[in-house]
């Protein structure tokens, strides 16, 4: 008799609303990929308007539950959860219905689906839901969650959810340091999600441009454009900019812009669907990333995969995505003059440019394949299983 598939509950906040929908793509990703890997993946998320309850997208099976009024229900999906809390007395009260109701529904689709493991995304609000139900707990920390965590109550929150699980993993090797020392120097491992290798590839029509960067990301202090734009001023090579993102800090960057002279050399394509991005990393001489404690850096993944080496700050997850010297540069955070000379190396060495972007696809499909990155969850499953 053929052994039945592991079996593995994801539960999350962050879940697309559909295939093609770039928001929560990524943990669509993972469940595939751990799906490949011989494994029957159950997906509960909370519901939203237009949603089905429950739906099958290729091979893994979707469950929303219901967690308050129809139009109350904007929490998730969005990217937006914490400002709607932080914001009305609605979203404190959606939040805490959430919650409830979540954790009810976990109860539910453990009796149903029978899991070995349940695999919950962001310690908060998914890990409070899913721990105590008497199947072995796995929890991924994607950035947000970790930085909740700084505070005081919140720590001791995350203490005690971290408590019930098997198994704690973090998406880059900063996060993990994070985590442990906010639990006491537990062990935290390191799991990226997996990159769209199907999407992002090299692209022999399009020609590489020796002078022309990109930024992807969005418009806001925490993304660093305002510091890229100080560089650009800076710079001795009139390199040009696209700018693919958009933010509460649009009109200010513009104006920045002006203000600094280079506006003449920048782009702004506002926010382009995911499948739109390739050309844009394809033709670009490197992707700059002047971001402050980034959780991973998932764009930088994306532009290794085209073959386009990035310069960033070495900062949060970023150094586990560009290695200095080997794939691209890295330079101190916040350090405007650093980062202008690096991005005028690029344009001085269009050869070694493409070089380190030679090295950073060979990196990536080897770190964050589907393949790979499922592969490291099946193993980490199989090895919380084996603690029972």
């Amino acid at each position: 008799m053929t052994p039945r598939p592991l079996r593995v509950l994801f539960v999350t906040h962050a879940f697309p609303r559909h295939a093609g929908d770039a928001a929560g793509a990524f943990i669509l990703a993972l469940a595939h990929a751990v799906a490949a890997q011989g494994v029957s993946v159950t997906v509960l998320a909370p519901s939203a308007p237009g949603l089905a309850s429950a739906e099958r997208l290729d091979d893994i099976d979707v469950r929303r539950y219901r967690y308050a009024p129809a139009s109350w229900e904007t929490l998730a999906y969005t990217g937006t959860m914490a400002e709607q809390v932080s914001a009305s007395l609605r979203g404190k009260i959606a939040l805490a219905l959430m919650l409830w109701r979540g954790r009810r529904a976990v109860r539910a689709a453990v009796n149903d689906v029978r899991p070995d493991v349940i695999h919950a995304h962001w310690w908060f609000p998914s890990g409070l839901m899913a721990g105590g139900h008497g199947v072995p707990l796995m929890i991924t920390s994607h950035g947000s969650d970790v930085r909740l965590a700084s505070g005081a109550r919140a720590q001791a929150l995350f203490r005690r959810v971290a408590a019930n699980a098997s198994s704690l993993l973090a998406v880059s090797g900063w996060l993990a340091r994070l985590a442990g020392e906010a639990l006491g120097d537990r062990r935290v491992g390191v799991a990226p999600m997996p990159a769209a290798t199907a999407l992002f590839h090299p692209d022999g029509a399009v020609d590489r441009t020796a002078n022309r960067m990109l930024f992807v990301g969005r418009l806001n202090a925490q993304k660093g454009l305002g510091d890229l734009l100080q560089a650009m001023a800076r710079a001795r090579k009139p390199w040009t900019l696209d700018v693919v993102g958009d933010g509460a800090d649009r009109e200010t960057l513009q104006r920045q812009a002006r203000t600094l002279g280079v506006d003449a050399r920048v782009q702004w394509h506002g926010q382009l669907p995911h499948q739109e991005l390739r050309p844009f990393y394809a033709r670009s001489a490197a992707l700059i990333i002047p971001s402050s404690d980034e959780g991973l850096g998932l764009v930088g993944v994306e532009a290794a995969l085209c073959e386009t080496p990035s310069v960033a700050y070495a900062s949060g997850g970023l150094t586990d995505v560009v290695k200095d010297g080997a794939t691209g540069w890295l330079v101190p955070a916040g350090d405007i003059a650093a980062l202008a000379h690096a991005i005028d190396g690029v344009v001085d060495r269009p050869t070694k440019a493409r070089a380190y972007g030679a090295a950073a696809r060979v990196r990536a499909l080897a770190t964050f394949s589907p393949e790979a990155v499922g592969a490291r969850y099946r193993a980490a499953y199989d090895a919380v299983l084996e603690l029972r």
